[in-house]
């Protein structure tokens, strides 16, 4: 507690502020302001005094509430890449924000592969010479939990250059690096995202009552928390930890792999997988900052049943609903649906966890407005959580972006299963985003695809294109009722694509349960 005062009184003297005046950290040098709206500037002050804002020949003035929080607007802006300083002042008190910009502003959260660094992703070394662009910056949010809501976060604005790049999000990144190209705009990125965690940690608590097995399994966290014993867990801890260091020692002598370090274990009120704990520090003391939109890299951690990636459609949506109501905007969501991952496919059809939770992206993206997704069933790893091609990742989320929140005419993706129709012992699927037309990736005949009778057992298919269509077909179905597409954790080979170069989302055409259920 000592270090953390000393830190904070540090920061208000190098503000060159009391402590009656102060802002937010994402109010601090290098960031970016959204252009073509009015922007909220907020921060504390002493009780009922008067504050100034002034930025680019603009000056707002509000007064501060009882508990000292002040917020001024300040008119619509149309985007600056010229540098410039924020001020604000109350009494004889003032704060100086330096190298301020205006432009396209994007919140960019999840879990790991949102987090994921660029100097971990493919081609570091060329992509850090390359990265020369003064224009985007990257806001890099510190990893907090709380189980209130917090009304600031700690982190700082980076400026793009060859020797920041290597921490931003590499999805972050080549999204805004994609965005600034085409618009010629300053980009600001807000990277608020934690390895591991569940999207149950990242929505406001009341949201979550209406899912009964959310609520049952913080119900269980809330009595494990209530008989937690933090000294107990502690000794143990270092019994453990002695144990492992022994360990370690003899299996090194056998020449074997180390065994796992053990973890400390923590009140459950104190995890960053409690529901709301990350929305309490790292969502809520963002609002209501001004940004044009969100996008989001998260999923793993609820793919550990069908149950769970059958849920997730609806937490989803809950989860954009709740930011856009605090934010009082229905701003665009951009997701990325989860790549192809583990053990390749062997059976025609797999109901594995990650083909349901693919579909969960994909139903929310169709039903819920001004949402999308990015399609990775290309980019993923067999053998690594953590697929290190994110250009193609950020490159697709920035696609949907030109396309539908930026108007520009580009295809925003691959095909997108949209409706089937029977001709005798075929299936014939239509596709939209179909861009310049379909196409067998690579050539040869498409892959993946399965069809099925009333009795539902799925056998390979063949499968053609015919215009805009897929035509589906087996000697082995002779009344067939069901397609599906790359259904598997890891679909090995799929290849439909449009021309454009973007891969069709995997798909069904049925909603039979899953196999064994």
């Amino acid at each position: 507690m000592r270090k953390s005062l000393v830190g904070f009184i540090g920061v208000l003297v190098a503000a060159g502020c009391s402590a009656g005046l102060r802002l937010p950290a994402l109010f601090s040098d290098g960031m970016v302001l959204q252009r073509d709206q009015k922007v909220a500037v907020w921060g504390w002050a002493d009780p009922g005094a008067e504050v100034t804002v002034g930025f680019a020949g603009q000056q707002q003035s509000g007064k501060a509430e009882k508990d000292g929080r002040f917020m001024v607007r300040l008119k619509q802006m149309d985007a600056s890449k010229e540098p410039r300083s924020l001020t604000v002042s109350s009494g004889s008190d003032s704060v100086e924000v330096k190298n301020v910009l205006v432009g396209e502003v994007w919140l960019c959260s999840g879990q790991s592969n949102m987090q994921l660094p660029v100097s971990k992703a493919d081609n570091f070394e060329q992509e850090k010479s390359a990265a020369d662009h003064p224009l985007i910056r990257m806001f890099l949010t510190d990893l907090v939990a709380n189980i209130e809501p917090q009304a600031d976060c700690t982190g700082s604005w980076k400026v793009c250059s060859p020797d920041a790049v290597g921490d931003f999000s590499a999805t972050a990144y080549f999204f805004g690096r994609e965005i600034q190209r085409q618009l010629d705009v300053p980009v600001g990125l807000i990277r608020s995202c934690w390895g591991g965690t569940r999207i149950e940690a990242w929505s406001p608590m009341d949201s979550l009552e209406r899912f009964p097995s959310v609520w049952q399994d913080k119900q269980g966290l809330d009595r494990q928390s209530a008989e937690f014993d933090q000294a107990a867990a502690d000794t143990r801890y270092a019994k453990q930890l002695e144990e492992w260091k022994k360990d370690v020692k003899s299996t090194k002598a056998e020449g074997k792999s180390p065994p796992r370090k053990p973890q400390p274990k923590q009140d459950p009120h104190k995890s960053q997988n409690y529901p709301a704990n990350l929305y309490n520090a790292m969502i809520n003391p963002l609002v209501p900052y001004g940004i044009r939109g969100a996008i989001w890299y998260q999923g793993e951690a609820n793919s550990h049943s069908v149950k769970q990636a059958v849920l997730y459609r609806d937490l989803l949506e809950n989860l954009v609903a709740e930011w856009r109501k605090v934010w009082d905007a229905e701003f665009p969501f951009y997701a990325v649906q989860l790549p192809n991952y583990k053990a390749s496919q062997k059976l025609p059809v797999e109901d594995g966890e990650w083909a349901f939770i693919r579909e969960s992206f994909l139903k929310f993206s169709k039903e819920v407005p001004n949402t999308g997704i990015a399609v990775g069933i290309d980019v993923g790893m067999a053998d690594n959580i953590h697929p290190t091609n994110k250009q193609a990742i950020g490159y697709r989320l920035a696609r949907q972006a030109l396309a539908k929140t930026y108007g520009m005419d580009v295809v925003l993706g691959g095909p997108v299963y949209k409706s089937v129709k029977k001709d005798g012992n075929k299936i014939i699927v239509e596709f939209s985003d179909v861009g310049s037309g379909l196409v067998e990736q690579g050539g040869g005949p498409l892959k993946t695809f399965a069809i099925a009778g009333a009795d539902k057992r799925f056998v390979a298919a063949q499968a053609a294109i015919v215009a805009d269509t897929v035509v589906v077909s087996s000697v082995d179905v002779a009344d067939p009722v069901a397609v599906r597409y790359a259904w598997a954790d890891n679909p090995v080979g799929c290849n439909l694509f449009n021309k454009d170069g973007f891969p069709a989302s995997p798909f069904r055409t049925d909603d039979w349960a899953p196999a064994g259920e």
